[in-house]
């Protein structure tokens, strides 16, 4: 009787967790970030109310700071823009077809991660200057895509294209293709079955992978200013100003210029969030 009290209503054992407890985890998640995140932003920050206001706006608003944000977001925006069309496109082949080599491709499509950012700026520029594979013959017709604003868009274009490609190729696998059946039998066109079935299940997805392509974009460096010429008020990229002020051994300046990119970091991380929330919300996940 006994027995079966105690196993009906009695005492249970809490299971046992692999981890260890809720503080220990908290506390080592809290210093680990404090160590490599927190501390290393509030230095930053630091550094920067070192400076007066008027000091801080004229060091985040000189001509070249001004010219070098209009190219760094611009050319952001541009690349981003053609990344979700084209990754989409290769998205759409790797989900939708079946080729010879196909494996290969969408190993390609990682490259951009795994190649050191110095060597895609080589790269492009090997290929892209005047004397280069491709250069060589479009320089005579009076198209430059290297030492120039093109060729800081292009180097963007390739080191975001994976991320729209790798955030639409998932949805794209998960979409039921009844849907699309169902509306070919009603009779609607091809492109009335994308427009209406297709693209709105996958456009917070598309949205998700411009948002991230925008991000990685805008805090590119290494290959960059290979390919950019680098030349002041036309081709000169916001890390570059950071650089190039941390060299003149004006901290306080790169840390005010770096504090303005780290603000639109900050929102760009919130905007690429709720994207992310709202995919799940549109896919059902709760």
């Amino acid at each position: 009787m006994s027995v079966a009290v105690l196993s009906a209503g009695g005492p249970r054992r809490k299971p046992r967790r692999v981890l260890p407890g809720f503080n220990l985890t908290l506390g080592y998640t809290v210093l680990y970030l404090s160590l490599i995140v927190l501390i290393p932003l509030s230095a930053l920050l630091f550094k920067t109310f070192t400076l007066s206001w008027e000091q801080f706006w004229a060091a985040v608003t000189g001509p070249r700071v001004l010219a070098s944000y209009r190219l760094t977001f611009g050319a952001s925006f541009i690349a981003a823009l053609v990344n979700v069309v084209f990754g989409l496109l290769v998205a759409w082949v790797l989900v939708r077809y079946d080729f010879f080599g196909k494996k290969v491709v969408d190993a390609l499509v990682d490259l951009p991660f795994a190649l050191p950012t110095a060597v895609a700026g080589i790269s492009l520029t090997a290929l892209l200057a005047g004397n280069g594979w491709i250069g060589q013959y479009l320089e005579p017709h009076g198209i430059q895509l290297a030492f120039n604003p093109n060729g800081v868009v292009i180097a963007l274009i390739f080191i975001g294209l994976p991320f729209v490609v790798r955030t639409v190729q998932p949805v794209l696998e998960d979409a039921e293709k009844e849907l699309e059946e169902a509306a070919t039998c009603l009779g609607a066109t091809r492109w009335q079955t994308f427009t209406r079935v297709i693209f709105p299940s996958i456009a917070p997805a598309l949205l998700t992978g411009f948002a991230m392509a925008f991000a990685r974009a805008v805090g590119e460096y290494g290959s960059v200013i290979f390919i950019a010429g680098n030349m002041p008020m036309v081709s000169e990229i916001t890390p570059l100003i950071i650089i190039g002020k941390l060299e003149q051994y004006d901290y306080a300046g790169a840390t005010a210029v770096a504090v303005v990119m780290l603000v639109f970091s900050f929102i760009l991380l919130l905007i690429i969030n709720a994207l992310q929330a709202w995919q799940r919300k549109r896919g059902g996940v709760a």
